[in-house]
Parts: structure tokens; C-alpha cells; sequence
């Protein structure tokens, strides 16, 4: 990482830690080092701690579902050797920080949906603010009626429902 980019990262760790006082959430800042599949990624810190994240209120095809790859590809273009902010209040079972990931104002788990890349996780909607929940409802709908991305496949099958016959 280079000096540019510690720079940015101090300044909004501090810019956020006055913001973050002023709500439930936690804010992370920081670098994004990975992307795993199209709703997790890996970001290193101001300190040079990893934290895997977890996109909230989406969730993307498995990497070996059609689309999969695709989706890892949209995400990682996206964000990929990026500084982000992840507004997060919970970790799931496995430990990962389930947050929304915003680079330069843009919500990058809304993107994904917009994208035709992931579903709006409605199983978890009630976690979600209500603006938030009703933009990606309406960002899914609209993706899925325009045919965009993994759209495009008449047999589309959410990623929930393939673990599930896994």
C-alpha cells in the first residue's frame, strides 16, 4: 500500500470515529487486499488487521453456480486494491463482519444487485434500514425485469436455495 493511500486511510478512520459516535454502527476503514466471491471480501486496516466482510442484504451466486465467477469478477472491479468504509453492526457464525461496503459514497452491495450479480437477501431484510431495503428491492426487481446479468438465465437459481440441494 502506498503512502497515498495510509494517508487516506488515517483520515477517514478519523473522520468516522466522530461520525460513529453518533450511531449503533461500527465503521471500518480500509484497504480492500481479496475478494472471495461476489458478496465477501478481505480488508486490511490502518493497523494491519484483516477482517473478512461480509455484504449485507445481498447474496450472490456460489462460485461454482452460473454466474458465480462473474459475480467474484463484478465485486472485485468494483472494489478491488480500494479504500472503503464498511458500516457494520453484527458478525455472522462463521465470524465474518456483515456490513454495507460504500467507496466514494456509492453503496457497492447495492451496485451488485444492480448489476444482475446478486440477489436482495430478503431473509434478512429486517436488518436493514427501511431506505436501504426498499432500494435494493427495487434494484432487483428492476435487474431481473430488464434480464441484466445473472438475469439473463430464465432458470436462475438463488444461491440459498442451491446450498440448500448441496
Amino acid at each position: 500500500m502506498n503512502m497515498n493511500a495510509k494517508n487516506i486511510i488515517k483520515l477517514h478512520m478519523i473522520l468516522l470515529l466522530c461520525v460513529s459516535t453518533l450511531s449503533n454502527a461500527a465503521i471500518l476503514v480500509g484497504h480492500v487486499v481479496g475478494v472471495t466471491d461476489g458478496d465477501t471480501i478481505t480488508v486490511l486496516d490502518a493497523s494491519h488487521a484483516q477482517y473478512k466482510i461480509r455484504l449485507a442484504g445481498i447474496d450472490a451466486p456460489e462460485k461454482k453456480q452460473a454466474f458465480g465467477l462473474a459475480s467474484k469478477k463484478s465485486l472485485s472491479d468494483l472494489v478491488y486494491d480500494k479504500v472503503v468504509t464498511v458500516d457494520w453492526n453484527k458478525q455472522d457464525r462463521y465470524g465474518r463482519i456483515v456490513g454495507k461496503v460504500v467507496l466514494n459514497r456509492v453503496d457497492i452491495n447495492l451496485e451488485q444487485v444492480k448489476h444482475g450479480m446478486a440477489w436482495f437477501y430478503k431473509k434478512y431484510q429486517n436488518e436493514m434500514v427501511l431506505d436501504d431495503m426498499l432500494d435494493y428491492l427495487h434494484a432487483h426487481e428492476a435487474a431481473e425485469k430488464a434480464r441484466v446479468g445473472l438475469w439473463a438465465d430464465r432458470g436462475a437459481v438463488a444461491p440459498w436455495d442451491y446450498r440448500k440441494s448441496k
